[in-house]
């Protein structure tokens, strides 16, 4: 359920999902039983209560004769959708290989970062000692001097523990 609501202090309207104890003004921060906040519509849809708030601030700013000419927000989104050039062109326009950039896309180790790899290791491997994971991450091309001092980093922030050599996610 999807309720527009309003501030009493400031004004605001937004939108608030479900039926929580409480809603603070995302504007001015006061919050108040929701129960006693005033509704100015309920509903099941939240493209509705979208709607239903847009409409009520174009009228507040004196431009409800423009609203009334768009579309509903689902065929705003489809237009955003269609409009423009899609990737492939825009990326031939601008001198770089669409196939090029796909396949770097498709690469493990492009795809995933050097932190993300060694935190994989540590997952997916059986024991995850220290030259098991620089072992790993050096298969995926992540440097050894790298892996140490990132586990150590890893290790001090909290993230991994060490334990008997071997690492755990935390």
């Amino acid at each position: 359920m999807y309720a527009v609501v309003g501030c009493d202090e400031c004004q605001a309207l937004w939108i608030v999902e479900g039926e929580p104890e409480r809603s603070g003004c995302p504007r001015c921060g006061r919050t108040r039983l929701h129960e006693k906040r005033r509704k100015f519509v309920t509903t099941e849809d939240g493209d509705h209560a979208r709607e239903v708030r847009a409409s009520m601030l174009a009228a507040r700013s004196g431009h409800d004769e423009a609203f009334a000419e768009l579309d509903s927000f689902s065929g705003l989104a489809e237009q955003v959708e269609s409009a423009g050039i899609d990737d492939e062109t825009y990326l031939a326009g601008s001198g770089i290989d669409p196939e090029s950039v796909a396949e770097a896309g498709e690469s493990s180790t492009a795809s995933r970062g050097r932190e993300q790899i060694l935190r994989d290791a540590v997952r997916e491997l059986d024991e995850p000692t220290e030259q098991g994971v620089i072992d790993y991450a050096a298969e995926h091309g992540v440097p050894p001097e790298y892996t140490e001092r990132a586990l150590a980093k890893l290790v001090r922030d909290g993230e991994l523990s060490r334990h008997q050599g071997q690492y755990r996610s935390l």
